[in-house]
């Protein structure tokens, strides 16, 4: 199946909504299923940058693309996005779930209830619910794919991330449930990211980044591009036999020691 590995018209006729889709990885994603034939539906809180993505998909695809405010911790909004979603394309074939958040805090003991409930608001209550809402609709329309995208921090946690890699982990077990819940016409996998050079990259330590990529297996962080071949497979017909699988696409985080 060269079409499908190679992304060139795996899509077509299909529909991909993809959450946090104006920059970084979504972006990426959303540019990929454009061009592998997808109409798209961009979903962040950020509705210019949804529009600007739109508008040069529309301009260099031909794809039709459709621009969504949407704040994932609000559960009553999800509803809005999936009608919204029907309204103007009548089915979804492939989510992504890939709005996420990751505040910085000074002490485990300064995280505020406010903040821990932002964290997983939009990490794991967003994905749930719009997961469900989704997949039902996916079920009767005879199937479709999701893909969340996690994080390495939800095997290798540290102190200042907590809240980020407890939520991640959920993300985990939520791929395995509706996995096994909307099997067999709904495939369910996730994504692992490891660090990639993205906007929050820009605020990095670099010199420290760089020392610590030394226990990496690839020695780097990864470039935006380079989930789109993971994001392609889940989203295809490729990853036909693939469900409830969480893949590591971390440069080799996760098979490390240390």
């Amino acid at each position: 199946m060269p079409s499908q590995l190679s992304g060139a018209g795996a899509l077509e006729g299909k529909v991909a909504v993809v959450t946090g889709g104006s920059r970084g990885l979504g972006r990426e994603m959303v540019l990929a299923f454009a061009r592998a034939g997808a109409d798209v539906m961009i979903v962040s809180r950020n509705l210019d940058a949804c529009e600007d993505l739109a508008a040069a998909v529309r301009r260099d695809t031909g794809r039709t693309a459709v621009a969504h405010a949407c704040h994932m911790a609000d559960w009553a909004a999800q509803t809005g996005l999936v009608e919204r979603a029907y309204e103007e394309f009548g089915r979804v074939d492939v989510l992504v779930n890939n709005a996420g958040m990751s505040p910085l805090y000074p002490a485990l003991d300064e995280v505020t209830e406010e903040l821990w409930d932002k964290i997983l608001g939009v990490n794991l209550k967003g994905p749930f619910r719009l997961s469900a809402l989704v997949a039902s609709r996916m079920v009767a329309a005879g199937g479709g794919s999701i893909v969340n995208i996690g994080s390495v921090a939800a095997e290798r946690p540290t102190p200042g991330d907590l809240p980020y890699a407890a939520a991640k982990a959920g993300l985990n077990v939520l791929t395995k449930g509706f996995a096994q819940a909307y099997g067999p016409t709904v495939r369910v996998n996730a994504i692992m990211a490891g660090p990639f050079l993205t906007d929050v990259s820009k605020s990095w330590d670099m010199d420290a980044v760089e020392e610590k990529m030394r226990a990496y297996p690839l020695r780097r962080a990864g470039r935006p591009d380079e989930v789109v071949g993971a994001a392609l497979y889940f989203a295809t017909e490729a990853s036909s036999y693939t469900t409830g699988a969480v893949l590591a696409v971390d440069g080799g985080r996760t098979a490390g020691t240390r």
